[in-house]
């Protein structure tokens, strides 16, 4: 039997069949990825296929084999720093929420993300949320972000889960494809997924007001049919997100900014750090490229933890 992974717990998978039957299924013995370092082998948005087995009266599923993956969402694993974490696959785009604060989302963490649906073409749309709760100050750096992330290429909507802005806007984009939506704890994933189809009623909880970050809400990665002929993946909150399975060299072209440039490089190989004559540091020099795309840049280069700096906008 073939079926969609709809729910991922570690040990057990949620998978639907096209007829619409589901079925909880497990892995057989070891089951590797060739490539993947991953400390989970399947991940929500697989297609696989299992075989069903009967015990106690129960009727549960074996996976034995997984189809090939057009795409998917890799970061670090947070305990295994040598081993990897698959958040989901084979998606057609992805909703990146966006906070100033409340909590905050820096940059560095919306650019590696980037680097990541670069590195596999998942198309990514940035959420500026929140933006009824905001003042006049921050809704300037909301839409200082925005001009950075549109001179680059890539949408950026600003809306409010709480209030209904611009939400019927994101579902119309959501029609008849897998979007998946991520972001730090609290940023509002869930209460915009609730008001994108109430009747999921996904579970919400208030900002940590000691430490402005989120309570985990989701714990595992899970995806939903909706009522408009569209899925989506909700994902657990991530703190941080770690670059995975990249090389130095390849890393700019991942940064759209800098690949549309990067030719004009005296050096072939130049690696945007220190080499003299480096069109990418010229454009930096003249305010032609953000200063916090290129800080995020480094900090990847030169492996760096991301950071969570408060003149992160500078």
């Amino acid at each position: 039997m073939i079926g969609l992974v709809y729910k991922s717990t570690g040990s057990w998978y949620t998978v639907k069949t096209d007829l619409g039957a589901t079925y909880l299924c497990r892995i057989k013995g070891k089951f590797r990825l060739q490539g993947i370092r991953s400390t989970n082998p399947i991940a929500v948005g697989d297609v696989v296929e299992f075989e069903l087995e009967t015990k106690n009266d129960e009727e549960t599923g074996v996976i034995h084999s997984i189809h090939d993956r057009k795409n998917y969402i890799v970061r670090k694993s947070v305990n295994l720093s040598k081993q990897t974490h698959v958040i989901a696959a084979n998606i057609d785009q992805v909703f990146l929420l966006v906070t100033i604060d409340n909590p905050p989302t820096f940059t560095s963490f919306i650019d590696r993300f980037l680097v990541t649906t670069e590195a596999y073409s998942i198309k990514t749309v940035l959420l500026f949320n929140k933006i009824d709760a905001y003042s006049k100050e921050t809704l300037d750096e909301v839409r200082y972000l925005a001009h950075v992330y549109r001179s680059i290429g890539y949408e950026c909507i600003g809306i409010s889960a709480e209030t209904g802005k611009n939400v019927d806007k994101v579902k119309a984009m959501m029609h008849g494809k897998v979007s998946m939506f991520a972001g730090h704890s609290g940023v509002g994933k869930s209460t915009l997924v609730n008001a994108i189809e109430p009747g999921l009623d996904l579970k919400t909880k208030e900002i940590s007001v000691q430490h402005s970050q989120g309570q985990h809400t989701t714990t595992f990665a899970e995806m939903f049919d909706l009522s408009f002929d569209a899925k989506i993946i909700d994902t657990p909150g991530i703190k941080g997100f770690g670059v995975v399975d990249m090389e130095k060299e390849e890393i700019s072209d991942y940064f759209p900014e800098f690949f549309a440039i990067k030719q004009n490089c005296k050096f072939n190989n130049c690696l945007h750090i220190e080499e003299p004559k480096c069109a990418i540091k010229d454009a930096v020099d003249k305010d032609e490229i953000a200063y916090s795309r290129y800080r995020s840049y480094v900090s990847i280069i030169e492996g760096e933890d991301e950071h969570y700096r408060t003149d992160n906008y500078n």
